[in-house]
């Protein structure tokens, strides 16, 4: 490891979803190689805490998460009395680390401690992952010295702010040498002889998804399915396919590298987190957008991911156990159509996203 000239401070505000944190732990990875010393602000959320416990490398700090309300409620009051209170932790907070920069991962977790630094006069930055940015980033990039864009069709929406396309940072174990097939397979307890299709259906509204995938195993017997349903729906989806044999149900996956190295295939959400691991690893996918994202980005995530060839997009008002089974017959028990497929989605990859981030905010690459 080089040692920098000077090792600063850099605090990364990445809490409240695996989309945000997964992404914050990349780059404070690339940034400890590189002799900096990043501080990480997450949630005390669940997802926060398990997500994060592994990484015993890195410093995190746990903050309250501020979760904007609709705009005309009555909790925007409140919502206003507690940014405001997290603006001055977070002012105390930059002077106190000595911070010399602060990177938002997106949403209104970002936005006070990003403005605790522009106030502060630190270089700041915020990452937006999706190609159409939230209410959130877009004004957090108002107090930014640069955007570091997922996706070039998000600065579109920007306005001239001063924008980086950097791609979305991914979790560093599914960028090393990954396990085989047979391997990963193994160690899940699932058969070797069938082709295998991995459900994630991520930790909002997968209820409906879930039921919709229990059915379509019982129809596509030649295909092995396993499905990540999340804890609070893990009993409902076990109970549905008791008679199902050649469907797996688990709640959680704590080594996603191993699931994804099982698979054959995914059928998944489109938040961008999950869109670079797929396009990082090469999976053919299904892709259901999550209908009730903000300004429905998840959709234009997807979209352009079937505009490349790299994935099949479907609508969860539309998608059916038939419409799972065709996509299983068509392209994942289609030799031909999956490799072109797995081929699609390596060409969207960035595995360097992090890197690029990392030597962005440290002024390693001037902007």
């Amino acid at each position: 490891m080089s040692v920098p000239a000077k090792s600063l401070r850099i605090i990364i505000a990445c809490g409240g979803t695996g989309g945000h944190l997964f992404p914050g732990i990349a780059v404070a990875q690339e940034l400890r190689a590189l002799g900096h010393r990043p501080l990480l602000l997450i949630s005390r959320k669940q997802v926060d805490t398990a997500g994060s416990g592994k990484y015993t490398d890195l410093e995190f700090y746990p903050v309250p998460a501020i979760a904007k309300p609709p705009t005309f409620s009555l909790r925007m009051i409140s919502f206003l009395w507690r940014f405001v209170c997290t603006l001055l932790s977070s002012l105390r907070l930059v002077q106190r680390e000595k911070a010399d920069a602060v990177l938002g991962m997106g949403g209104f977790t970002s936005l006070a401690p990003v403005l605790a630094g522009y106030l502060l006069r630190r270089r700041t930055y915020v990452h937006d992952s999706n190609s159409i940015p939230g209410c959130a980033n877009r004004l957090t990039a108002h107090f930014c010295t640069t955007v570091l864009l997922g996706l070039k069709e998000a600065a579109n929406y920007l306005h001239g702010r001063p924008c980086r396309t950097v791609g979305t940072p991914v979790r560093a174990e599914l960028l090393g040498v990954q396990p085989t097939s047979r391997a990963a397979r193994t160690a899940l307890s699932l058969p070797l002889d069938k082709p295998l299709l991995l459900v994630i259906g991520g930790s909002q509204g997968a209820q409906q998804l879930n039921t919709i995938m229990v059915e379509a195993a019982r129809i596509t017997p030649q295909v092995q399915v396993l499905i990540i349903a999340g804890e609070t729906d893990r009993a409902r989806v076990e109970r549905m396919a008791a008679d199902v044999e050649n469907l797996r149900v688990i709640g959680f996956c704590s080594e996603m590298s191993i699931a994804y190295a099982a698979a054959d295939a995914v059928v998944a959400r489109s938040g961008a987190s999950t869109l670079t691991e797929l396009s990082v690893l090469g999976k053919a996918s299904l892709l259901v957008p999550y209908p009730h994202a903000a300004d429905n980005h998840q959709y234009h995530n997807a979209r352009i991911m079937e505009e490349a060839g790299a994935a099949v997009l479907c609508e969860q008002k539309d998608l059916t156990p038939e419409r799972v089974k065709n996509f299983l017959t068509g392209t994942l028990l289609n030799p031909t159509a999956l490799k072109a497929m797995q081929t699609a989605m390596r060409a969207l990859a960035r595995p360097n996203a992090a890197r690029a981030i990392a030597a962005i905010v440290s002024g390693a690459e001037e902007t």
